[in-house]
């Protein structure tokens, strides 16, 4: 199985192709759905790596396709601009998700 990245800007994709990832650069939501849908059509792709601002930008398309697929696994990373969380994004994620205060 391999990494595919969508990424809204051409620097993130350069690194990760450094490091032996392909993907596309898109930035509007048609050419995403489209990029999605490739990539997830492709059964040698198992996880499709989206920049933070698809995400922000377009939650419903994304939380619709980790809703209704198990594969590939869609992981939303910071871009070169760094991280739209906050600090303490994993203490929080999981006190909501266990109920414990870390």
């Amino acid at each position: 199985m391999k990494m595919y990245l969508i990424s809204d800007n051409v620097d993130t994709l350069t690194g990760m192709r450094l490091a032996g990832v392909d993907g596309v650069v898109v930035h509007e939501r048609q050419e995403l759905r489209e990029a999605l849908e490739n990539a997830m059509d492709d059964k040698n792709v198992g996880i499709i790596l989206l920049t933070e601002k698809f995400g922000r930008e377009f939650p419903d398309l994304i939380d619709e396709i980790k809703l209704m697929r198990t594969m590939p696994l869609l992981i939303e990373i910071p871009d070169r601009h760094g991280t739209g969380r906050k600090k303490d994004f994993i203490t929080s994620y999981v006190n909501e998700a266990i109920g414990l205060k870390l």
